[in-house]
Formats: structure tokens, sequence, C-alpha cells
């Protein structure tokens, strides 16, 4: 059973198997009555044949002839008997299928039958076996209930006998008096073999196209059940990608049937719920970045630091090659890096001199406390990983979580390179700003320790480049 519940455990199985079954059963069922009418038209017509031989062969025995036998073994010897069996026999030799012809009538005994006359010879020779029955001999008919028809009129055996000479079909017809009432039966042994062989034929012709029957079942079946569920395992994979969030992903079903119509629903939906995250999202960072002017209001030193930290990433991140949806993220990340720090007291934010072990444990806050103010807004696990990761150092020893070389993500190691550069280069309330190239210089030496090299080295060719540029363009 677990097996069972295994092989049909995806949708695809189930439909092949049900459209498999209900081939193979009507195939089958087909294929039987076909074989069936074959062998049912076949046997009647060889029926019809055998009543039409054992009809014709009572028609020629003398029935008051037939009545003046004695039914002893001694009346094998008399005129009448020889007469009739050599009448049977003529008929035997001229007829080769036919094993052995045969007169009864019906003996005292109810339900039994009594010879008359048989064409076997009636001496024993060798090989006969004393299978020939003399006049008087008794039989039970009780296997073969066609012969007690007979007397009403000709029939035949409904199936194929067997004995010691082969395959054969008996078929009976009455011998009537002058009044026309059936004084004894005639009986028709019929050798078969070659019907028999027939049947067996036409039995493997039936099993050979059944066998065919399964092989095409299971071809089709497994490609009307891929035609079937591939457009619904399309479905599932959108709704899974919409899921993971993926509002971007639209599903590919060609034609004009339910499932078409469904995806095309589907990609309405995913199309209206991107539209509302887009409007939704240019509502909050609109929101949110009113909230970074509030910040950065607190301190005249750090006013544009976030925009600036923003544009040095996308920089850094186009130098490094990611496409354009990423580098769109990282800058919506950049920008809200110190979100954070709207919970931490302004006269910390300002202050000149050295600060306590306490207060830097509330800068060091920030991070976390920035990624617990987005966390509602449902953003993105990787937007909230560069928002809490941005003051991870590559060495392991930065803030909040220890991450060190590629377990910090990538944006987050973009975002400390940008925003150590942006603070290094302005003036703050406790120092004065650095020069450029004490900047770059100030990257090169934390490079390996507290930032990522790759990171690094993408930045310094940025500004490299910036710094041809600039002097290019004073030149001219």
């Amino acid at each position: 059973m677990k097996k069972a519940g295994l092989f049909l455990s995806t949708f695809r199985m189930k439909i092949a198997f049900v459209f498999i079954v209900a081939m193979l059963c009507a195939g089958a069922l087909s294929d039987y009555l076909i074989y069936r009418y074959s062998l049912n038209s076949q046997f009647a017509q060889f029926r019809d044949n055998l009543r039409i031989i054992a009809q014709t062969a009572a028609l020629t025995i003398d029935a008051e002839m037939l009545a003046q036998i004695k039914l002893n073994k001694e009346a094998v010897n008399s005129s009448e008997y020889k007469k009739i069996s050599g009448q049977i026999n003529a008929i035997k030799n001229a007829n080769p299928p036919i094993r052995r012809i045969y007169i009864m009538s019906r003996a005292v005994r109810p339900g039994r039958l009594c010879y008359i006359v048989d064409s076997e010879p009636v001496s024993r020779e060798p090989g006969n076996n004393g299978l020939a029955s003399y006049p008087g001999d008794e039989y039970n008919p009780s296997n073969f209930p066609e012969m007690m028809r007979a007397f009403n009129g000709p029939t035949a055996d409904k199936k194929i006998g067997e004995d010691r000479w082969g395959k054969l079909v008996s078929g009976y017809a009455p011998i009537r008096d002058k009044k026309g009432t059936a004084a004894a039966i005639l009986g028709v042994d019929l050798m078969a073999g070659d019907v028999y062989l027939a049947q067996e034929e036409i039995q493997g012709r039936a099993t050979l196209v059944l066998l065919f029957g399964v092989i095409f079942s299971l071809f089709l079946g497994t490609l009307v059940s891929r035609s079937i569920t591939k457009p619904i395992e399309e479905l599932v994979k959108g709704t899974e990608n919409i899921a993971k969030d993926n509002l971007q992903y639209r599903v590919k079903i060609s034609g004009d049937d339910e499932l078409s119509l469904l995806a095309d629903s589907f990609n309405r939906m995913a199309e209206s719920l991107h539209s509302s995250r887009v409007k939704l999202n240019n509502y909050f960072y609109n929101a949110i970045k009113s909230l970074i002017r509030i910040l950065e209001a607190k301190d005249s030193y750090t006013c544009g630091h976030s925009e600036r930290v923003a544009e040095y990433a996308v920089q850094i991140a186009a130098r490094m090659g990611f496409p354009l949806e990423k580098i769109e993220l990282l800058r919506d990340a950049a920008y809200l890096h110190d979100i954070g720090k709207l919970a931490v007291a302004e006269n910390i934010l300002n202050k000149t001199g050295r600060l306590t072990d306490e207060e830097w444990k509330k800068i060091r806050e920030h991070p976390v406390i920035g990624e617990e103010i987005l966390k509602p807004i449902q953003l993105t696990e990787e937007v909230l990983a560069i928002i809490r990761g941005h003051h991870e150092r590559f060495d392991g020893s930065g803030y909040p979580d220890k991450l060190s070389g590629t377990g910090i993500h990538i944006f987050a190691a973009v975002v400390s390179v940008a925003d150590a550069y942006d603070a290094m280069t302005s003036a703050r309330a406790y120092r004065p700003a650095m020069s450029r190239e004490a900047a770059m210089a100030e990257l090169v030496k934390g490079s390996g320790q507290q930032f990522d090299p790759k990171v690094v080295d993408a930045f310094l060719q940025v500004l490299k480049e910036d710094e041809s540029d600039r002097k290019g363009a004073r030149f001219f």
C-alpha cells in the first residue's frame, strides 16, 4: 500500500493511472467481446454444419428396419444391423472428419440411452480396446444434455469435447417413423481439431492485441497526463514564486481552454499585486525618506549622508556586475541603512567627546532596531539582511551578529564600505573630514579585516575613474 501511495503521490501519476486503467478496461472489454464474437460466430457455423450432417444422415435411416434390430449382442449379425451399419459407415467414409456415427434409443431407465447401431467395428480388434458398443448397451448422457434434446430436433454440443482421438464435437438428429415420432437419435462425432486450432489462433491474436493495447495505453496515458498536468505544474510553480514574493513571475500557458484562462487570471492577479506592491513601496519609501531627513536634521554634519551612501553603493554594485533589479534593491536598502538611529538619543549622536560604553552599546543597537522598524512593512529578507548587517566586519569582529567573510550578505558589505567612506570624507562634530586620498588609504588598510576585499577593489576603481573624469573635465 505504501508503494502504491508513492506511485500515486503526484497529480500527473493519478491522471495517468486513471486514464491508463480506463483505456485498459475499455480495450480489454472490446478485445474480449471481439474474441468471444469471433469464437461464437465460428463455432456457431461449425454447429450448424454438424446439425445438417446429422439430420441428413438420419434421413437415410429406415426407422421400421431399425425397430427390427434386437437389443442384444447377437443382433450385430442380423441383416438389418448390417444394412444400417453399412449405411452409416458409408457416410463416415465419405466424410473423413467424422470419427464415429451411432444410433441410440431411449433406455428402460429414465434419463438413459441405449445403443442400437455403432459405426465402430464390433470385433475386438487390436487397438479397439473394447470401445465398440453393442445393441442394448446402456449409456449415461448426463454430460451431454444436447443428446436428449435431439429427440425434439437436430442439435449439437455447445462446446468442444476431448477424448483419446483428440478434439471433437457431436451433432444429433432424430430418426422419425412414418407417424413422425422420434424412434431414435443419430449421433455424429466430428473431429474439431481445426476449429480448436482456429480458436487458439484467435485467442493468441486477442492476447497480442491486448498486449499492444497495454503498451499503447501506457504511452498515450503518459502523454495525455503530461499535457493535462504540465499547465497545472506551471500554475503551481507560479504560486510558489508568488509565495516567495516574486511578483514579477508570469505563467506561460497557451490555448483557449479553462487552464489558459486560469493562467491569464493568475497573471493579472500577479500584475495587480506587483503594481500594488510598487505603489506601497513608493509610499513607504517616501515616508521613510521623510524620517531619514528628520534623523539627519538632528545632526547637520550627517545631512545627505544616506543619499550619498546609496549612490556610492549603486556605483560599487554596478562595477561588480550585479543586475539592475538587484542594484535598485540595494539603493533602497542603503538609503535606509541608518533608520535605526531614530531610536538613539540626539545627545549621543551629536556628542563631541568620547562615547561611554553604555553610549556605544546604544549606538550598536541601531542595525537591529532598524531591522525591527522595517519588519512590519514586510520588506524582503534581503533588504532586512542589509540593514542588520551593514556594520559587520570581514574578520568577524563587527556587530550585531559577529558574521565574517562570505557569511555577510554581499550588499551589506557594499553598504559597509560606502558608509565608511562617506563617514571619513564628511566632517563630524568630533573630527574634521578626511581627504579623498586618506579615505582611500583607510579602505585599503581595512581590506580583508573590516571590509570585503572585492568590494574595496570595486570601489577604488570607481573612485579612480571618477577622479580621472574630474581631471579631464578641468582640463577641458
